[in-house]
C-alpha cells in the first residue's frame, strides 16, 4: 500500500509551510511479519506448552500487530509519502527513499541494513519490549523477556515524538561501522552491522583453520585453530553474541573490529591471541581447512558456504550505517571510551 499527501499541496498559509517543504517526502516502513511464529500452530507446540506461555505468546503477536498498525496511524497524520513492506518479501536493494523506519526489533533493522548504503538513514521501532515485572513474575515458569531493540530508537510511547524531530531536522543519525567480507578476494553482497561467524555447517564438528593479522605494511604472525569456529564484531554488535561469550563491549561508534576464535583447543601460549581487536588500516584473513564451512552474517538468515583452502578477509573498509540511536545511547557516546584500551596483541 501505498499512502500519498504530495508535498506541493500544503498550504503556503501554513506557518510550517517551509519547513514542511524541507522535511522528507519519502519513507519506508519495513516491517517484522505478523505470523512470526509458526510453531504456535504445531501440534507439537501444543504438547508442551502451558496455558501462561501460550497466552504470553499470543499477547506477543498482538502486540506487535498493534504496534504496526499504530505506526502507520502516526504515518497517515504525517506530510510524507510512504508504504510498507514485510522483511520477507524484499530481495532488492532499497532505494528512493528518505528514511527506512523498522518495526519489530534488532533483528528486523539488522535485515534492513543488509538493503541499504549509507545514504538513507534508519528509524528502529521496538514493536514489543520486554516487560520487567513481566519477566520477574514468570521467572520461574519460562523466559517472559520480549525485544532487547538495542538500536531501536523509539517504541509506540515516543514514535511520533522522535519521527517529528527526525522530519524536523532536529535529529541526526550516527555512523555505525560496517564488516567488508570477501572470499577468494570476491567482495560478499552484504555487509555485517552485527557480527560474522564463521563455522563448520555443525555445531558439534571441529572448525580448523588459520588465521592472520595483516596491513599494507605487515603481517602478523600465522595462527592455526582447532576451534568451534571464528567471531568478528562490530561496536554494534560487540554486547550481542561477542559479550555473551566473554568479548568486551565496544563504544558504539568505534571503527575497530573484535574478534574471538570459539572455544580454541589446546590454543597454549598462543592463548591471548585468540581473542582481540582490529584497527580501521588492518584486516584478518582467514584460510579456512575444512571441507564445508559456513559464513553467518548478522545471525542464520544470511550464510554463504565456503571449502576447504578458501580465503577470507574481513575488515571495516565498509560504507557506514546511518541510524538514529536511542537517547540513552547518545549520552553514552561523550562518555569515556574506556574499552578502547583493549587492543590487538602483537603478534
Amino acid at each position: 500500500m501505498l499512502c500519498v499527501r504530495p508535498i506541493s499541496q500544503l498550504s503556503p498559509s501554513n506557518p510550517n509551510f517551509m519547513c514542511q517543504r524541507m522535511a522528507m517526502k519519502r519513507l519506508l516502513l519495513f516491517l517484522k511479519p505478523f505470523d512470526a511464529n509458526p510453531v504456535l500452530h504445531s501440534d507439537a507446540f501444543s504438547r508442551v506448552t502451558t496455558p501462561q506461555i501460550l497466552r504470553h505468546l499470543e499477547n506477543r503477536h498482538e502486540v506487535h500487530r498493534e504496534a504496526i498498525n499504530f505506526c502507520k496511524d502516526i504515518l497517515q497524520q504525517k506530510h510524507v509519502d510512504w508504504e510498507s513492506v514485510s522483511r520477507n518479501d524484499l530481495s532488492e536493494p532499497i532505494t528512493n527513499v528518505d528514511l527506512v523506519v523498522t518495526v519489530g526489533g534488532d533483528g528486523t533493522l539488522l535485515r534492513a541494513s543488509h538493503f541499504l548504503d549509507e545514504s538513507i538513514p534508519i528509524l528502529g521501532v521496538n514493536s514489543d519490549p520486554t516487560q520487567v515485572d513481566e519477566v520477574e513474575e514468570f521467572s520461574n515458569e519460562f523466559d517472559a523477556s520480549r525485544s532487547t531493540g538495542h538500536l531501536c530508537a523509539a517504541t509506540v510511547n515516543n514514535f511520533e515524538q522522535v519521527l517529528d524531530s527526525i522530519l524536523n531536522g532536529e535529529a541526526v543519525p550516527s555512523k555505525l561501522s560496517r564488516m567488508s567480507l570477501s572470499v577468494n578476494s570476491e567482495l560478499l553482497s552484504k555487509y555485517p552491522l552485527n557480527d560474522v561467524l564463521i563455522a563448520h555447517p555443525c555445531p558439534a564438528s571441529v572448525s580448523r583453520f588459520s588465521f592472520k593479522i595483516r596491513n599494507e605494511q605487515s603481517r602478523s604472525l600465522l595462527l592455526n585453530c582447532r576451534s568451534s569456529g571464528l567471531r568478528v564484531s562490530t561496536a554494534a554488535g560487540s554486547t550481542a553474541a561477542m559479550l555473551s561469550a566473554g568479548g568486551f563491549p565496544m563504544p558504539i561508534l568505534s571503527q575497530k573490529l573484535q574478534y574471538m576464535v570459539r572455544e580454541p583447543i589446546a590454543p597454549g601460549k598462543l592463548y591471548s591471541f585468540m581473542h582481540g581487536t582490529i584497527s580501521p588500516d588492518q584486516s584478518i584473513e582467514m584460510a579456512w581447512l575444512c571441507n564445508d564451512g559456513v559464513i553467518y552474517i548478522d545471525g542464520s538468515h544470511v550464510c554463504y558456504p565456503i571449502q576447504y583452502g578458501d580465503i577470507v578477509e574481513i575488515s571495516s573498509k565498509a560504507p557506514s550505517l546511518r541510524v538514529f540511536l536511542p537517547h540513552h545511547m547518545m549520552n553514552m557516546i561523550g562518555a569515556e571510551e574506556t574499552s578502547e584500551q583493549h587492543t590487538h596483541p602483537k603478534l
